[in-house]
């Protein structure tokens, strides 16, 4: 099925052409993964998920980046372009929406941005009141966005982007923080 979606792309993958590579039956396909966007996210769900501690440079800003800019490249080519294609069609199937929302949330675990605020929370770096759920949830929202909206590959500008317009600005105590400033402008 990989091979298939390399080839071909998510738009251009079919159940049928799947089985024909695989050497089998649509109806044995069918069996297992009732679509081809259920197909899809269950191969998907199979790429390995970096385990590893969410940097700790000292400075939210810089481990912000370092934390999303390979998030971003993890985005590119096929799995980039197999959620654009699978989020175009949650619209339509509830199910599919819950399903699509599990897995990103797999491949673009919050739990390391949580561990980023909470140190800079306890260095006096961000502001308390506004570490809420959907601001610790934005900065991987964001990439999401940059995926359906506009495609991958993810420059590391919009990256730093992500960082300096909207999340810094949005937590940090120190207003200086902006596109191009350095926290100790």
């Amino acid at each position: 099925m990989r091979a298939e979606l390399l080839q071909l792309g998510y738009a251009g993958l079919t159940i049928d052409g799947v089985a024909k590579r695989a050497h089998t039956s649509t109806p044995v396909l069918y069996r297992r993964w009732p679509s081809k966007a259920v197909l899809v996210l269950d191969a998907l769900s199979r790429r390995g998920v970096p385990d590893e501690e969410p940097p700790d440079s000292g400075d939210l800003r810089e481990d912000l980046l370092a934390f999303l800019q390979p998030l971003a490249r993890r985005f590119d080519g096929v799995l980039g372009e197999a959620m654009r294609g699978l989020l175009a069609e949650t619209g339509r199937d509830p199910e599919l929406a819950a399903l699509v929302q599990a897995q990103i949330a797999r491949i673009v675990p919050e739990s390391g941005i949580t561990a980023i605020l909470n140190r800079a929370l306890s260095r006096g770096q961000i502001r308390g009141e506004r570490l809420r759920p959907r601001a610790v949830a934005l900065p991987t929202d964001l990439l999401r966005h940059e995926v359906i909206a506009r495609g991958t590959p993810i420059p590391p500008t919009a990256v730093a982007e992500i960082v300096d317009d909207v999340i810094m600005p949005l937590l940090a105590c120190d207003t200086g923080y902006g596109r191009g400033q350095d926290a100790g402008e």
